[in-house]
This record gives structure tokens, sequence and C-alpha cells, in this order.
């Protein structure tokens, strides 16, 4: 059952989010924007309605999704398995993680061009591009997750007598996965504005070449369309990975009400 105080943010979410339609329609309607660049929520949730009916709309948010997806996979598994490997290395921390800090501050658009001289305007140039972005939240907060072990932790290890293995699966890595699932959760905020930015780029479909194509045609309802389902699209992957965090971090205490 909900408690109260839910009750009352999510009461407070829908009138913010009823106020915001209501005054952005009231500017639509009295023309304080032209149409030609701010069409009403009318006229955008026609757009949908109409994409929905032919099928459009699942063909371009389902081609968004997998290689938002598909891409942020590939930067956990590196990100996570590097970060753990320097992590629990105090040498592997001297060494490589200064050349990380030189590479990370390089935007992820910078290697695009880069990507398409090798991979050309192909979908596997956008999962390059969202791989690389994404990579560093999972890489550096799985590095300080596993290099910050409390000491009575390492001590425990010692006295269970756990190898390696045991003592990076049943210790290291439960102490670092609140700083894992917080790189996860800005990772994926990333790997969906990259995808967006990638599909722009090729106009390979999805979203992005929704939006792109639609701004060069001046369809602002189309353009506003593309923009609320990119929202929803980040709604719903944030509340999936909310329910992955509370199932990964059960074993904590809840918080006091």
């Amino acid at each position: 059952m909900m408690r109260p105080a839910n009750l009352v943010w999510l009461a407070g979410s829908l009138l913010v989010t009823v106020f915001v339609l209501a005054a952005w329609q009231w500017i639509a309607n009295h023309g304080y924007v032209s149409k030609v660049f701010l069409p009403g929520p009318d006229r955008a949730w026609a757009a949908l309605v109409r994409d929905y009916g032919s099928g459009k709309l699942f063909t371009e948010v389902g081609e968004t999704v997998l290689r938002m997806v598909f891409g942020w996979l590939v930067a956990s598994v590196i990100g996570i398995a590097l970060g753990a490997a320097i992590g629990i290395s105090p040498l592997a921390r001297t060494w490589i993680a200064p050349s990380l800090e030189l590479i990370r501050p390089l935007p992820a658009s910078a290697i695009a061009p880069v990507a398409i001289v090798f991979l050309g305007m192909t979908d596997n140039m956008i999962l390059l591009l969202i791989a690389f972005g994404s990579v560093w939240p999972m890489l550096l907060t799985t590095i300080h997750g596993f290099s910050n072990v409390h000491p009575r932790l390492d001590e425990v290890a010692r006295v269970l007598r756990f190898n390696s293995f045991e003592r990076v699966y049943k210790i290291a890595l439960p102490a670092a996965m609140p700083d894992i699932i917080a790189g996860l959760r800005l990772g994926l905020t990333i790997a969906l504005i990259l995808t967006v930015v990638g599909e722009m780029i090729t106009v390979q479909g999805g979203l992005g070449s929704r939006i792109l194509l639609a701004a060069r045609a001046f369809r602002a309802p189309d353009i506003f369309a593309g923009v609320i389902m990119l929202g929803l699209v980040g709604l719903v992957t944030n509340i999936a990975l909310t329910a992955l965090e509370r199932r990964l971090l059960r074993w904590q205490p809840a918080p006091a009400a």
C-alpha cells in the first residue's frame, strides 16, 4: 500500500504536469509563439495518434530503445569488468587511472567523425558512439566502489579465509553495488542522449531521425511528438532501473519514514 507521503508526492507531480500542459496550450492558442515553431499539446497528441495508428511510432521507438539498450549493455559490461579489475588493484589504479582521466573529458560527439570514417553511417557507428560515451560513469563509479571497500570488510575476508574470487564476489561487489547502480543510471541517461545524436547524424531511423526530418520540413507537431516519446522512454527506463536497484540493494536498511 502506498504511503501518504508518496501519495502527496504523486498528486503534486500530476498537478505540476497538468499546469505545464495547460500553460503550453494557452500560449499556443493565443499565438504568443508562432504555431510553426510551437504547436499546442493537442496537435502534438494528434501527431502521436496518427503515427500510432499507422504503426510507424512503434517502429521508431523500438529502433531507438534497441540501440540505446544494446549500447548501454556493452558499455556496462566493459565498464564494470574493467572498473572492478582496476579498483581492486592499487597498482592498476596508480598506472591506469591517470590515463583514464585524460581520455574521459573527450566528448563522445568528437569521436563521431572518426567512427564514421571506419564504420560509415551505420548502426555500428551509433553503437560505438553510445558505448564510448556511456562507459565512463560505470567505469569510474565501479573503480570508486571497489577501491573504497571498508577495511573492516577486508579483515572479515581474511578471518573467513576467502580467496581472491570470494573476496571480490562476496565482499567487494556488494559493497561497491550502490556506486555501480549510480553509474548505471547515469550511463543509461547518456546512452539515450547519444542514441538520438547518432540517429540524427546517420538518419538510420528511430526517434532521432524522426525529429531531424520533421525539423527540416518544419513539421513542429512531429518534432514535439518525438520529444514527448523520448521523455516517456527516459521515464520508463528510469522506473525499470529503480526496480532493479531495489532488488539488488534489498539488503540495505530502509530509509527512515
